[in-house]
């Protein structure tokens, strides 16, 4: 057993970056009215400040359409769909991380798309229509809410343009000729808006130098560094329903956060913002993992961690209402989302519920464990057990004694793991019904709910000790409040009158 003692002298500020923002599939699913229940849960249970997602110039939603007048051609922009959406977000409190891209039909240069809802991944046609476009759409947004919330919304030019998946040839010079165009137009509707990029992927470090350099090189405006980082190995097994992947250690993320650093640091824009604008374990949307308790005890140390080296992680993503390969076939799929189709919480959602419930203050932090104090004394803390190891056991106990300034404590502890808030483990039991009925979406609801235990413990000398076994992959949330016993107002009070007492 490990017996740990927080020290009251290495109290720091706890940085909540990974609260900052949440991915999503193409920004037309927002449509939909299973998209915007979950993203009110995710907004109510987690607190994300901004959301980020593809498709906001592909053709479903509609921006860029051309009219012929006469002999002539014109570019004709139709915001119906883009209002709608926005103003979903806003209404819920949770503002647009803008990704530009991907590129209209009637503007694309080649036919090449990707997705089954075919977003178009060629260089525009005609740079200057493209120029034209992002005034256009930018403008609009100032005059629809205002300068003063548009400036506080990030502007990043692409997704992920050194895989030849989302850009022609991987052709990096054609991408910074985008990204010159795109920022220019954008800094020419107004010079304090934020613009940035790469958006790469890991495995491809050297763009954000060349990138760097190229920006410097051109004058070029740049606001803002991001990245995307996944931490799963090449494909074990691909099947029409699956892909399996094993996984990297768990400071994966990490090291890819810091190398990424460093190399802006060393670039002649050292101070820039870091965003890492999509991260999970792994890239595919039908690799079960997702779906487990290990996606979240696995993903615990980077949103403890990962603010030491980046302004924030957008995970992707908060939602299975989801379509890059397709309508979803199951209720679960192996699906990015922290939320389950039909409103079912994963086991990685209540990873962020518990994060969202600590203090302010750090009072201490290791690779397994975190310890925090809220402003009115309340102790908060999360405590871990990744285990990527197959079978049963793998317990781990701990005897945790924490400095308090009250006598009595309640203790309410929150549990997920293999057999709590798995509602993936519950639905394998059912026989993976790939669209449950109504009753049995009912008990899948039920089964995602943490467990709770409560107790209430007197501090000796000050101090309150707490003994935690954690179970395999288990992720528990504890807080420790301060009692203010009332049990001698109570007239005639005699637990020992009833029945079995």
């Amino acid at each position: 057993m490990e017996t740990i003692q927080v020290q009251l002298n290495q109290v720091s500020s706890f940085n909540k970056n990974w609260q900052y923002c949440v991915g999503t599939g193409r920004l037309g699913l927002a449509l939909q009215k299973e998209y915007l229940e979950h993203l009110k849960l995710a907004k109510e249970k987690i607190g994300f400040k901004y959301i980020r997602g593809h498709g906001l110039l592909s053709d479903d939603v509609g921006i860029y359409r051309e009219i012929k007048v006469g002999d002539e051609v014109r570019p004709f922009y139709n915001f119906t769909y883009i209002d709608r959406i926005f103003d979903s977000f806003l209404e819920l409190d949770i503002r647009p991380f803008i990704e530009f891209g991907f590129m209209p039909k009637k503007l694309a240069s080649g036919d090449q798309t990707i997705f089954y809802w075919e977003g178009n991944v060629t260089p525009p046609n005609d740079y200057q229509k493209w120029h034209d476009l992002i005034v256009a759409v930018v403008s609009h947004f100032i005059d629809r809410y205002g300068i003063e919330e548009v400036l506080q919304w990030p502007f990043e030019v692409w997704n992920e343009p050194n895989l030849v998946n989302f850009w022609k040839d991987a052709d990096k010079e054609e991408y910074f000729k985008l990204y010159k165009v795109t920022a220019l137009a954008v800094k020419s509707v107004h010079p304090d808006l934020q613009v940035g990029g790469p958006a790469i992927c890991g495995g491809a470090d050297h763009w954000i130098t060349d990138f760097l350099a190229f920006c410097e090189r051109e004058e070029v405006p740049v606001d803002f560094v991001s990245r995307h980082g996944y931490t799963s190995e090449a494909p074990k097994k691909v099947t029409p329903d699956y892909y399996y992947q094993d996984l990297y250690e768990p400071t994966d993320l990490l090291d890819q956060f810091k190398i990424a650093k460093e190399l802006i640091e060393e670039s002649s824009f050292p101070n820039l913002p870091f965003h890492i604008t999509e991260y999970n374990t792994s890239y595919s949307p039908i690799n079960p993992v997702h779906d487990t308790t290990l996606n979240a005890a696995y993903l615990a140390r980077t949103l403890s961690e990962g603010g030491d080296y980046v302004d924030s992680i957008s995970y992707w993503t908060f939602s299975d209402v989801f379509e890059e390969l397709d309508v979803p076939k199951a209720q679960f799929h192996g699906g990015f989302g922290l939320i389950g189709l039909n409103q079912i919480p994963k086991p990685t959602f209540h990873l962020f519920s518990f994060f969202n419930q600590l203090g302010e203050e750090q009072l201490y932090r290791d690779d397994k464990m975190l310890v925090t104090r809220k402003q009115n004394g309340v102790i908060s803390l999360v405590a871990w057990n990744v285990v990527m190891e197959k079978g049963e056991g793998f317990e781990r106990t701990i005897e945790l004694k924490i400095p308090v300034g009250f006598k009595d404590g309640f203790v309410k502890r929150q549990t997920i793991d293999e057999n709590h808030a798995n509602p993936w483990k519950v639905w394998q039991q059912m026989g993976r019904p790939r669209f449950p009925d109504k009753a049995s979406v009912e008990t899948l609801r039920e089964a995602a709910v943490p467990k709770i235990t409560t107790a209430r413990l007197e501090a000796e000398e000050g101090i309150v000790t707490l003994l935690i076994t954690l179970t395999k992959n288990e992720v528990t949330l504890i807080e420790i409040n301060p009692i203010r016993d009332e049990t001698e107002s109570y007239v005639g009070l005699d637990d020992s009158l009833i029945t079995s007492y």
